[in-house]
């Protein structure tokens, strides 16, 4: 039979976490068990001699943050191998102490033609002395050199996606831009069957909840209606 079109699938309509996924930097997050967002914008009154209340408000700053949590399995949730952001890549400063757990995974990628260590016997003061682009480059790959993220603070900015669907043909999607992550923490219990990881995070905008449309009611593997 089709899809049931009575007075209950017209009704009002709600989605699960079960129903919603997530993505980050264009992939599925797995381990992401949460994720909430607070938005917050200073407003303050305006008062007139004579009078005790507000004439008015002024509107001030607005900011954005929020948290995520994820469930860990057997490696971080954004960072180092198999991660989401595993190809993602940050200019780090060489005197940083990079991790040593793995170094296959976050050891620093040298830049073709950029590399600058002692070759030539070119010092960071000659250098800087140019004004050319090739010398700039030159000077800013003697102190620093380019290398996996190894903290997820180091995270250059991305987007997240949210999308609900659920057996009713209810389509959502959600969007935070932006998304830079500030403060992380993790721990491990004798008492947890699950370990987790919280995540706090700003961003720049969020675009809310919204129907996605979709032509010719539900489509099926053959882009038509489908019959059960």
């Amino acid at each position: 039979m089709a899809l049931q079109d009575d007075f209950f699938s017209k009704n009002y309509d709600s989605l699960s976490g079960v129903d919603i996924k997530a993505i980050f930097h264009n992939k599925a997050v797995v381990p992401l068990q949460a994720i909430s967002y607070a938005i917050q914008r200073e407003k303050a009154p305006i008062y007139t001699m004579g009078h005790p209340d507000p004439r008015a408000f002024s509107r001030g700053k607005r900011g954005i943050a929020g948290t995520l949590i994820f469930a860990v399995f057997d490696r971080h949730a954004l960072v180092g191998g198999g991660a989401i952001f595993e190809d993602s890549a940050i200019w780090a400063d060489k005197e940083e102490i990079f991790p040593s757990v793995t170094p296959a995974e976050y050891a620093p990628n040298s830049i073709a033609g950029m590399g600058l260590d002692a070759v030539g016997g070119v010092g960071v003061q000659d250098v800087l002395g140019e004004d050319s682009p090739a010398n700039a480059a030159a000077a800013l790959s003697y102190d620093q050199q380019q290398a996996r993220p190894w903290y997820a603070d180091q995270i250059p900015p991305f987007n997240i996606i949210l999308t609900g669907a659920n057996e009713l043909g209810l389509l959502l999607s959600m969007r935070i831009y932006g998304v830079e992550i500030l403060n992380e923490g993790y721990g491990i219990s004798i008492d947890d069957l699950l370990s987790e990881m919280q995540m706090t995070y700003v961003c720049r905008a969020i675009a809310p909840w919204s129907k996605v449309a979709i032509a010719n009611g539900w489509p099926g593997p053959t882009g038509h209606d489908i019959n059960i």
